[in-house]
């Protein structure tokens, strides 16, 4: 209305006649040039003020407000995000999305009948999901709380993202392995081989698996890649670094939690992975990427990062919502990348952003 009021008021004093002693037909003439310009100007100031909804759209932190912890991600063969998590739902709750912002609760990986057992009364906890030769292949750790000696990581496969997985049982114990607190499993693959990652506050280790990423490879060795300081292990290869992501602190302390995202690069798989200061993760020096903030404590555990239709760089990861304070929530955020290392904008969980770019 303002920019309608400041466009007509100089025509209605150039043409009242007080002011205006032209002759009638030139103010008519003039007129009707003037609702031209008018007509005109007036859509101009419109296009101006008016906003793209596309510039606009933004999605709040959690994605998901529900207990969804220690996620993890893919993007399947039929162009569906399927994204899997510790067991807060009972046996391995699933949910797919188009866009990472809205997401649909599908069912469980497992049922009651069908769920691994190797571990007496434990949970499941921190799965990991990837296409192998056809099948989806879902690795999990398997444990009770202070089970450190006895937990240890299973692996499932399936036809479908959605289930229903075929158990396989366990790849090793921690009492079998050697390593205590044999949890959080992170499957990748390098020059044809493969590879099983894990370890919580005890290691971060490595071993080769055979080619279907069911067994390990006989023979094999483990290698320990990182310190006592990191769970939750992800590797990204970006250009010609490997970056290895992990979280630091307490992850179930409801707002107490302290758990923070961290760090570390290397032009190797097997690092040695250092911060920017090139100091080594193996004793326990990162890059912090996440932690908490006033609404949101313990940011940690991420998933895979996967890219929306713009390119752009997408993590999930759980935080406790001091608003909500009823489990770990589903969070989403933007990595963005300078000087060839990852961060989050201000380093801590987004309220409010942008929504990814899907067509």
């Amino acid at each position: 209305m303002k920019c309608f009021k400041t466009i007509v008021t100089p025509f209605f004093y150039f043409f009242n006649a007080k002011h205006n002693p032209m002759k009638q037909i030139v103010k008519i003439a003039g007129f009707l040039i003037a609702v031209i310009v008018l007509q005109h100007s007036v859509s101009g100031c419109e296009k101006k003020q008016s906003r793209n909804p596309d510039e606009t759209e933004v999605y709040q932190n959690p994605v998901v407000p529900k207990s969804l912890p220690d996620p993890t991600i893919i993007k399947a063969e039929d162009g569906w995000f399927y994204l899997y998590a510790t067991e807060d739902i009972r046996n391995t709750p699933v949910h797919k999305s188009k866009d990472l912002v809205n997401w649909e609760f599908v069912g469980t990986a497992f049922t009651n009948e069908t769920r691994p057992d190797f571990e007496p009364k434990g949970g499941l906890w921190a799965p990991d999901i990837n296409y192998i030769d056809g099948k989806y292949v879902l690795y999990y750790s398997m444990s009770v709380w202070g089970g450190e000696w006895t937990c240890g990581i299973g692996v499932a496969t399936g036809d479908s993202p959605e289930g229903p997985f075929t158990d396989h049982g366990k790849l090793f114990r921690s009492n079998e392995i050697g390593v205590q607190n044999s949890i959080d499993p992170f499957y990748i693959e390098e020059d044809g081989k493969h590879y099983l990652f894990w370890g919580s506050f005890r290691g971060i280790y490595a071993i080769e698996l055979t080619s279907d990423g069911l067994s390990l490879k006989p023979g094999a060795e483990k290698q320990q890649i990182a310190g006592t300081a990191y769970e939750g292990v992800y590797i990204h290869k970006k250009d010609d670094w490997y970056y290895l992501f992990a979280s630091i602190g307490s992850c179930c302390e409801g707002v107490n939690s302290t758990y923070t995202t961290v760090a570390g690069r290397s032009d190797k798989l097997f690092g040695p992975y250092k911060n920017k200061a090139g100091q080594s993760m193996m004793e326990n020096h990162h890059e912090v990427i996440i932690y908490g903030n006033d609404r949101f404590a313990g940011a940690g555990h991420n998933s895979e990062i996967v890219q929306d239709d713009a390119g752009n760089d997408w993590i999930f990861y759980h935080a406790v919502d001091k608003n909500n304070p009823k489990g770990r929530m589903l969070m989403l955020d933007e990595v963005q990348w300078n000087s060839g290392w990852p961060f989050i904008e201000g380093s801590t969980p987004a309220k409010e952003w942008r929504k990814p770019g899907f067509k």
